[in-house]
């Protein structure tokens, strides 16, 4: 995960529709570096403006033309969800939590407060779910898998019902990763005294 201080570096763009709505995606030559979602082509591009104003959209100059590729089958149920290369900003601890959040499975989920204990910060579920409202790169930076103790769908920058179409995505998806079946293990062998 490689990260930058100061202004943020040159990046190019892309927009496209999907069947989750519209999406944006940015990169710089090292990464990543935003992913929104709006109501149309306006929306995505106004929302990318704010932190990158000098952005230029392009039809997908390589990397970002393959990165777009990837993303797009993805998020149209044609593609597993890509690892990509990302270029963020943040804390330490921003970035601690992105890192844990981007070895959750596709079509499983952690509750915030597993994320705080697996980055050895067991008190810090409020400060992971600020991490996570604060991701810029959502999708690619899954935070849609990180959900309440309880079980319940917290907040998402693209919305809940966005959030609950990626699980649902993820949990049907023909590309999620298939874990071995657990062998139960014997129990202690039977007394044969009584």
């Amino acid at each position: 995960m490689s990260t930058h201080t100061g202004p943020p570096p040159p990046a190019r763009f892309v927009t496209a529709d999907s069947p989750l709505g519209w999406w944006g995606v940015a990169a710089t030559a090292t990464g990543i570096c935003w992913f929104g979602w709006g109501k149309d082509d306006v929306a995505v591009e106004n929302q990318l403006r704010q932190p990158f104003p000098t952005a230029i959209r392009t039809a997908g100059d390589p990397p970002l033309r393959e990165w777009f590729e990837l993303l797009q089958r993805y998020l149209a149920g044609h593609g597993p969800w890509p690892k990509l290369p990302v270029d963020l900003p943040g804390t330490p601890f921003q970035r601690r939590v992105w890192r844990a959040v981007r070895t959750i499975p596709a079509g499983e989920t952690r509750s915030y407060q597993q994320v705080a204990i697996a980055i050895g910060c067991p008190t810090a579920a409020r400060a992971v779910a600020r991490a996570c409202a604060t991701n810029p790169v959502a999708v690619v930076v899954p935070c849609h898998r990180v959900i309440g103790h309880d079980g319940q769908l917290r907040g998402y920058a693209g919305g809940l019902d966005r959030k609950r179409r990626l699980l649902q995505l993820e949990a049907h998806s023909p590309y999620r990763p298939r874990r071995p079946p657990v062998k139960p293990r014997p129990g202690p062998p039977a007394r044969t005294d009584q």
